[in-house]
């Protein structure tokens, strides 16, 4: 695990669209895990100016949802369906075809999950999975508890991640209970995970995912065990942080070849 702490949340988008864009400049046709919620959005709106700008291709690109509510009905704003088109899929030129998002309507939960991992796998497994972090510690809706080796499959939130939730639906009441998400085993598989956390607020849960145990309280920390994972922060976000210092240092002095 690779911990970077950058002066803002400005510098923390303009890194992790840096490494994006260099895997799709690579590989025109990598398969890109799409975070939702608000950590990733400033990332989103920096991939979509370098693709006005500099035009970064998106046109082979195939993309996969971390999660979605369950209930929702189709076109609802807050689904994350509507969430990912809104804030960057519909900003650049990624085929509607290529974008995957669990299906959260579906009249068999169990199958439909299935379903989404067989994808992903057919799809060739997810070259960079980006990640954001709640306040309790959960990737994806992996909520604290979760199984270390889970798949795909409905989760029940709590209410912490609930009232996080609200500012989006505009009351508490109207957030759903139960979501389907991506499993740790299968965020895992991810070749190259980025996890982005900014604001005080994450700092608890950064210090627990890089420097706890790892454990199913706080679900993050399963990627300590993942062989390229990258943890982007700003300096609020990584002032709990026993280590920071050698973070610090550890990237100053990283050899360029490395990449992130």
């Amino acid at each position: 695990m690779e911990v970077v702490i950058l002066p803002g949340s400005k510098q923390v988008a303009s890194l992790a669209a840096d490494a994006m864009e260099a895997l799709l400049r690579r590989k025109p046709d990598a398969v890109l895990g799409l975070a939702t919620g608000s950590s990733p959005l400033p990332i989103y709106a920096e991939l979509a100016l370098r693709h006005q700008r500099d035009g970064l291709d998106f046109s082979q690109v195939r993309a996969f949802a971390l999660d979605e509510y369950v209930g929702l009905p189709a076109g609802h704003p807050e689904s994350y369906r509507e969430v990912i088109a809104r804030e960057f899929t519909a900003r650049v030129d990624i085929s509607p075809a290529n974008v995957h998002v669990p299906d959260g309507a579906a009249a068999d939960i169990p199958a439909a999950c299935q379903e989404y991992e067989d994808a992903i796998h057919d799809a060739g497994g997810v070259d960079l999975q980006l990640l954001g972090l709640g306040t309790d510690g959960h990737i994806g809706f992996n909520e604290p508890g979760s199984s270390l080796a889970s798949r795909t499959r409905i989760k029940t939130l709590i209410e912490q991640t609930r009232r996080d939730n609200a500012r989006f639906f505009g009351s508490l009441a109207a957030v759903p209970h139960h979501v389907l998400t991506q499993g740790l085993g299968t965020i895992l598989d991810a070749r190259h995970v980025i996890l982005v956390a900014t604001g005080a607020q994450k700092a608890q849960a950064v210090r627990d995912l890089a420097e706890g145990p790892v454990a199913a309280i706080c679900a993050a920390s399963v990627l300590q065990l993942h062989p390229h994972a990258t943890i982007l922060l700003d300096e609020a976000a990584a002032s709990s942080l026993r280590l920071a210092d050698y973070y610090r240092h550890s990237y100053d002095h990283k050899p360029a070849w490395q990449g992130l």
